[in-house]
């Protein structure tokens, strides 16, 4: 690491302290455009990642709501607004308790890069609350999302700020959302991506995250001349990302083999068909119940709960040779990484936001092994959503299949200018460089011709 990127990092920590996902954010990004600091210092005079690491603008406020039994509750609402060099602030709204200002600026921070990587324009932003819907009525999650949306409207539009779901928001929280903003501003605007089919939503939405993560790690295969056919998959989560994930794994001729949540999770060692899916997608998204149930239905699977006292993910321990993490940011330490490449996995294609921690990181590219970064591999989500932006603009619906082979040129065009970042930096074969760099040249020429702003 240069003393810069060392004195760089210094500064982030004592500006932001108690925020350590934000800070591993910045480090990995950092350490990478070392390469371009070298060969552009003009980049580095300009104080380039420096504006973009501090936010643009970051809001703040409490939502009171009140359920059905008349007892008032408070959460926190938060909107990072990020970075809007290239397009308006584009990135999900996350409700789950774990949420706080440092997570928040790290999902911003990561979906700048992401969104830029994507050919589309769109900056990075992100938001959320502490309110966690799990468990809770239709009622409950209705009255909390309009109160949540009676401060957001403020600060969102079609031109401005285009939220969209992540971590418990699906989408039933979208809709009762995008009710309330209209409601508000009396107006029907593409102002939230990830709506229902019926009133502005774009198909392929909802399997796009766990659909491009597929065609990314199929993209890395190619370059070995070798596909997904027959490959065991390892999946962490069951929420879209991992169920679409594995739909198009199957289609692809592949066996997932792994779910999981937050209890723990089941390896069904005969593998996943399209009716054990179909089984998981009614658990999670129809009943809201717990992956140990699968085992209930199908005696091929075995149920791991979640062992606290364990310093690794068993799910990450079982023989595989592609693994797909998409529950939530560092599920796979160092151990685990240490694990997978034991194990026979040499292709890894991140679903969820930064799911590796740097120690992880740093072991599969010391092993070659073919590493997705997400803000490379999991940009399809919020490819589609840019997609669905254009076609409210538009006021034309695209049929599926436009849908999915748009999808599948942006995760081939994204993987072309990660191939051809890490080659021109002097590091091949490095998906991590390649992706940060290629993230970054878009968004900092942009800054540079727009002046300090």
């Amino acid at each position: 690491m240069s003393d810069y990127i060392k004195d760089l990092m210094a500064e982030v920590k004592a500006k932001n302290p108690v925020e350590p996902e934000f800070h591993q954010a910045v480090e990995e990004v950092a350490e990478s455009l070392s390469l371009v600091f070298e060969r552009h210092p003009e980049y580095r005079a300009a104080k380039i990642l420096e504006r973009i690491i501090e936010p643009e603008r970051t809001i703040t406020f409490r939502v009171p709501w009140v359920d059905e039994q008349g007892e008032i509750h408070i959460n926190r609402g938060f909107r990072i607004e990020m970075n809007s060099a290239i397009g308006p602030y584009k990135g999900g709204l996350r409700f789950h308790p774990s949420v706080n200002l440092g997570i928040l600026k790290f999902l911003a921070f990561e979906q700048v890069f992401k969104n830029s990587l994507t050919t589309l324009p769109m900056g990075g932003g992100k938001g959320g609350s502490d309110f966690d819907p799990k468990g809770k009525s239709d009622l409950k999650v209705m009255r909390f999302c309009h109160a949540f949306m009676n401060e957001l409207y403020r600060h969102i539009g079609h031109n401005t700020d285009v939220p969209a779901g992540d971590i418990g928001v699906g989408g039933r929280e979208i809709g009762y959302l995008f009710g309330q903003y209209k409601k508000l501003k009396n107006e029907f605007t593409g102002v939230l991506t990830g709506k229902g089919l019926n009133w502005g939503g774009s198909l392929i939405r909802p399997e796009a995250t766990g659909y491009g993560a597929v065609y990314f790690a199929a993209e890395m295969l190619s370059t070995k001349n070798e596909t997904l056919e027959g490959k065991v998959c390892l999946v962490s989560g069951s929420g879209n990302v991992a169920q679409y994930t594995a739909e198009k794994l199957l289609e692809l001729g592949a066996l997932p083999v792994t779910f999981s949540d937050s209890n723990g999770y089941i390896y069904d060692e005969e593998g996943f068909n399209r009716e054990k899916l179909e089984f998981v997608k009614v658990l999670k998204n129809v009943r809201r119940g717990r992956i140990k149930e699968y085992t209930d239905e199908y005696k091929s699977a075995v149920y791991f709960p979640i062992d606290p006292n364990l310093s690794y993910n068993p799910l990450w321990n079982h023989k595989a040779q592609c693994a797909f993490p998409s529950a939530t940011q560092n599920e796979i330490n160092g151990k685990d990484a240490q694990n997978l490449i034991k194990n026979g996995v040499y292709v890894v294609s991140e679903g969820a936001n930064m799911p590796t921690t740097i120690e992880g990181v740093k072991l599969f590219l010391e092993n070659k092994i073919l590493y997705g970064p997400g803000k490379a591999a999991n940009a399809g989500g919020v490819a589609v959503s840019g997609l669905e932006m254009t076609q409210n603009s538009m006021r034309l619906p695209w049929i599926r299949e436009e849908v999915d082979n748009r999808l599948r040129m942006i995760m081939k065009a994204i993987h072309g200018r990660c191939v051809e970042m890490a080659d021109r930096f002097g590091t091949p074969g490095n998906y991590v460089n390649g992706a940060n760099i290629g993230g970054f040249l878009k968004v900092a020429d942009a800054m540079i011709d727009q002046g300090i702003v």
